[in-house]
């Protein structure tokens, strides 16, 4: 099941959009469900208690709290959720990208965009869901989504995987082995001996730390710093995070 949200502080935006939703649902013969809201701090709230969705439609011009700004407090407990700004202008567009917004739609949204819109987000999930390993961990072998990989390390022996929603999975092998499993998707890099950190999760970049997104520091090696940038910087442009 897909679950989509809508917040939008215009009700005619919402009708319109769930209206659009239910056309494509029976036309594709998806299963989503979803919710409305028609302001950002009722759907913070309802996240911030453990709700999660899929796909996320989120007005960016709204009273008191605008996208942008709930868009960077939903980066902080969920990386994975793929946010459609809407707008009437595209005086935003720069800031959605430091938000890794997934598309910045105009009003008013036509039948064939939304269509569009839709087929090419849950294109790239079913992508994102095909993309895993496979480790042998404490708890029995477990299969981990390359999306929720956001930094693994190695203490006393023992490998440890770290997950974008907080979970650790001690895990046996080690650093090189798991290189070997992401070499193919090219997502990561290995800033020191005992850390593989996945680009994408990259938040901040000092000339002695790496920031994650769940601001964990991860010391850098004197001489690492170019080569860490570099990887970072072309990770960055590939996915559209940066423009010249």
């Amino acid at each position: 099941m897909i679950k989509v949200a809508f917040c939008d502080d215009d009700n005619t935006v919402l009708e319109e959009l769930q209206g659009l939703l239910e056309q494509y649902r029976r036309e594709r013969d998806y299963r989503i469900d979803a919710e409305v809201y028609h302001s950002p701090l009722d759907l913070l709230n309802k996240m911030e208690q453990g709700t999660r969705f899929d796909i996320l439609f989120l007005d960016i011009l709204m009273p008191g709290v605008d996208g942008i700004h709930t868009a960077s407090e939903i980066r902080k407990f969920d990386n994975n959720i793929k946010i459609i700004f809407l707008t009437s202008s595209v005086e935003f567009a720069v800031q959605s990208y430091e938000v890794k917004a997934y598309y910045y739609q105009l009003k008013p949204i036509e039948k064939n965009s939304f269509y569009r819109l839709l087929d090419s987000v849950l294109e790239q999930m079913e992508k994102e869901q095909s993309s895993s390993i496979v480790l042998r961990c404490k708890t029995g072998i477990t299969r981990i989504m390359l999306k929720q990989l956001e930094y693994c390390e190695v203490i006393h022996r023992t490998l440890l995987i770290h997950l974008t929603d907080g979970t650790v999975y001690e895990c046996s092998g080690s650093l090189d082995e798991l290189s070997r499993q992401l070499m193919p998707y090219g997502v990561f890099m290995r800033p020191h001996r005992s850390y593989l950190v996945i680009l994408e999760y990259i938040k901040n970049l000092s000339y002695r730390t790496i920031t994650m997104s769940s601001l964990v520091e991860i010391p850098i090696p004197r001489g690492k710093y170019n080569e860490i940038k570099s990887a970072f910087l072309e990770n960055a442009f590939e996915e559209g995070q940066v423009t010249l």
